[in-house]
């Protein structure tokens, strides 16, 4: 089942936008979408078109952020991208002539619709601040952390 990992990668480009202190390359951020710069800049495009990210020619070009973090959700990065459908099921078939399949049909499109409802929810409450305050957290207590020495036992 291929799943479509753009919202995922473009959160973790602006993440790493967003903490750079210089303007990041369409090669710099291929590496860390896992990508073709090509990709990146058709991606980055969009984001630039919508007033998330500005680009930048010549030395010292690249893609920077252009937002205030704290107003941008993850819903309206969502939408950027066009809102790619947020699950992989779907029913067998769109139009059946059994009736049986019908009303699997409906059960399972009015789960999906109240699903995706929340799901879309959740993404209009997550502003990227708070994805970059999580960030923070997370490598503050990678730092904190004690290292192991390869010897160690870790028990």
């Amino acid at each position: 089942m291929n799943r479509d990992s753009r919202l995922s990668s473009v959160l973790h480009a602006l993440l790493h936008m967003a903490d750079a202190e210089a303007p990041m390359t369409s090669q710099q951020l291929a590496v860390c979408m896992n990508t073709h710069p090509v990709v990146v800049r058709r991606t980055m495009a969009h984001l630039r078109e919508a007033g998330l990210v500005r680009s930048g020619k010549g030395p010292g070009g690249g893609w920077s952020i252009a937002c205030d973090l704290a107003t941008v959700t993850l819903r309206d990065v969502h939408a950027v991208l066009g809102e790619p459908a947020v699950f992989a099921i779907g029913n067998h078939n769109d139009r059946p002539a059994c009736l049986v399949e019908q009303s699997v049909n409906a059960v399972l499109d009015d789960a999906f619709r109240a699903a995706e409802a929340l799901l879309l929810a959740r993404f209009q409450a997550v502003t990227l601040a708070s994805l970059a305050a999580e960030f923070s957290r997370r490598f503050a207590a990678h730092r904190a952390a004690p290292i192991l020495a390869s010897s160690e036992d870790p028990q």
